[in-house]
């Protein structure tokens, strides 16, 4: 993890990514190649969000979206986006700003994934199926959250999916300065210990750059998928 100002001290952090999850029953679909994708990164539409067909998403390389708001994309961009575990930035503003939170995980899932959701958010895109689908994985120990808290109130946080040495980052959010960010400080430190080799953040922004993500061919994806999932 790179610090613009010296020595990194951890962040203190209530909880963990310990509990073994359940496998759900296999997708009764045939998903397509992630090769298969057109130049938007679109790879299909259909089949459905049961736990089973969520992981076999993942696992193949693709992730869920909303398209046309009731049918379900599944995409799989070129270049795609992932976050270096050892490559996160952390700035000196944003190391002072980590001592102003308390950082939780998987103690408030949904509200998460609501925070995220919010219709008023630009470019929003959960809708109440991909809640519900994403709580079962919750449910089951598949995906999780982590969370900012100031004062006893959520105030940022983000969520994804684990299959063994993989993270999906789905979704951020934050009601305060700098609280997403420190959730994912939270978020990295905590893979790190758990050996966690691939954080996907699916396309590369310039907001997710500045804190040292970056984009990488599908073909490299697909090959460090396939490591750290098996």
């Amino acid at each position: 993890m790179t610090d613009a100002d010296g020595a990194w001290q951890h962040l203190p952090m209530t909880g963990g990514f310990s509990r073994v999850p359940e496998e759900p029953a296999p997708t009764r679909w045939r998903l397509p190649s992630p090769n298969e994708a057109d130049s938007h990164g679109l790879v299909g539409i259909g089949a459905d969000l049961e736990p089973g067909t969520l992981l076999a998403g993942y696992r193949g390389g693709l992730f869920p979206m909303p398209f046309r708001k009731r049918q379900v994309g599944w995409w799989s961009p070129d270049p795609r986006g992932v976050l270096p575990l050892d490559g996160l930035k952390v700035s000196r503003s944003l190391r002072k700003s980590c001592a102003q939170f308390e950082v939780r995980v998987d103690t408030a899932f949904e509200t998460v994934m609501r925070a995220c959701a919010d219709p008023q958010r630009p470019h929003g895109w959960i809708n109440d199926d991909f809640v519900a689908a994403f709580c079962r994985l919750h449910q089951m120990g598949w995906a999780h959250s982590v969370e900012a808290w100031q004062d006893g109130q959520l105030v940022g946080g983000l969520y994804g999916v684990r299959i063994r040495r993989f993270f999906a980052g789905e979704s951020m959010f934050h009601h305060v300065t700098d609280a997403s960010k420190v959730a994912l400080v939270g978020l990295v430190e905590q893979l790190r210990e758990q050996g966690v080799m691939l954080l996907d953040v699916q396309w590369n922004t310039d907001h997710l750059a500045s804190l040292g993500a970056i984009a990488i061919p599908r073909l490299d994806y697909l090959r460090r998928l396939v490591t750290a999932t098996t």
